[in-house]
């Protein structure tokens, strides 16, 4: 087989790559800031949960979270009489999903926290309510100090879809292991996966940079 044999196959891969990372990483995004403010929370119950959240996702592997996803989560619901089987792209979208927004609640976090206490002070003096005071002085100031650490957790995200291969999801890692295990030609179909994700990590980085300017646009007409 020639090299060019290998692009179809790839590209296959190359899609539910694609998808698994813009998915992931939007819910990500959204569980970031639930869990962030969570954490926040007077309420002492959200902000335990928010809290273990936090520390089990970051805390453990990933690979295993995928696992107990796929494997584990079903036998547990046989216990239960519940049928829990997850289909391998929406295990991979959880596990990457859950596993980012951890990491991600706590940039949230820290960015909330870093608004000078002068905005909360004025915005009291203003009689906002703490839920003006968090969506109309803390949250739209946090937005653009979360991009860069958003950005890197995004391409970070993308180098970690190639764990679901191990769950026979046939993303781009999977692809190529079917290839080599056929041709036995590791060198050319690694190096052609390695370049296929930076391509990948390449466009993703210039997409969370042009978002990143876009937000500090907006923040300086804001401004």
């Amino acid at each position: 087989m020639h090299w060019t044999d290998y692009l179809a196959p790839l590209m296959q891969g190359a899609w539910v790559t694609i998808q698994l990372t813009i998915i992931s990483t939007l819910l990500g995004a959204v569980l970031a800031f639930a869990f962030g403010i969570g954490k926040l929370s007077p309420n002492r119950l959200i902000r335990a949960v928010s809290v273990g959240y936090i520390e089990l996702f970051r805390g453990t592997s990933l690979l295993v979270q995928l696992f107990w996803i796929y494997f584990a989560l079903p036998l547990a619901g046989e216990a239960f009489g519940l049928d829990l089987r997850i289909p391998p792209l929406t295990a991979g979208i959880l596990a990457l999903g859950l596993n980012i927004g951890a990491y991600g609640a706590e940039v949230v976090r820290g960015a909330i926290q870093a608004v000078h206490t002068g905005q909360y002070e004025a915005a009291q003096a203003l009689n906002f309510t703490p839920r003006q005071r968090l969506w109309r002085i803390a949250i739209p100031q946090a937005i653009p100090e979360m991009m860069p650490s958003f950005g890197n957790l995004a391409v970070q995200n993308l180098k970690d879809t190639a764990l679901v291969s191990l769950i026979s999801l046939g993303d781009m890692t999977f692809r190529a292991e079917q290839i080599r295990n056929y041709t036995q030609d590791s060198t050319t179909v690694y190096t052609m996966l390695l370049l296929m994700y930076f391509g990948m990590a390449l466009v993703l980085t210039a997409i969370m940079r042009l978002l990143e300017h876009s937000v500090g646009r907006w923040r300086g007409a804001r401004g």
